[in-house]
């Protein structure tokens, strides 16, 4: 029995040292930016982030001229909050396709990846909060003998 557990023990020695997962870097272009993509239904944001007062021009406007209601707006800021970096960084973003509420999504998906990429440990808040994923409903296309997607023509029996 004692010999059994002698050979236990010396294959627990001879388990391999789990590995630690790799640490991610700071990805920052010359300009000192961090640069990501968002989408969101068919919208797409390119955004640039780089140290600053906490200005968002999106597509050479400020924030508050291109989204006007405050809910999209508060979305926006959503990532600066999770990870307490309100005005601490300049957005810049084009932002195309879709209406404002998926650029708006875009633009916040777009934030937090830049965000992960400027600082690497802002991964974790940003992704419990959930802005990490991209929001993958779209918009389902209409078939052909239905009213809509999945609508049909009214019935009559007669």
């Amino acid at each position: 029995m004692a010999v059994a557990g002698q050979s236990l023990e010396s294959l627990a020695a001879l388990k391999p040292a789990v590995a630690e997962a790799p640490k991610r870097e700071k990805q920052v272009d010359a300009q000192g930016r961090a640069y990501a993509t968002g989408k969101r239904k068919n919208a797409v944001a390119r955004v640039w982030i780089k140290p600053g007062s906490g200005k968002i021009l999106v597509n050479t406007r400020p924030v508050e001229v291109y989204f006007a209601r405050p809910v999209l707006r508060m979305m926006i800021q959503q990532p600066f909050t999770t990870a307490n970096r309100t005005g601490q960084f300049d957005v810049v973003c084009t932002v195309s396709g879709g209406g404002l509420s998926g650029q708006a999504g875009a633009l916040r998906h777009g934030i937090s990846k830049a965000l992960t990429y400027f600082e690497p440990d802002l991964r974790t808040p940003l992704k419990k909060g959930g802005f990490m994923t991209r929001d993958s409903r779209v918009v389902e296309r209409k078939k052909y003998g239905r009213k809509k997607a999945r609508r049909s023509f009214q019935f009559s029996k007669r």
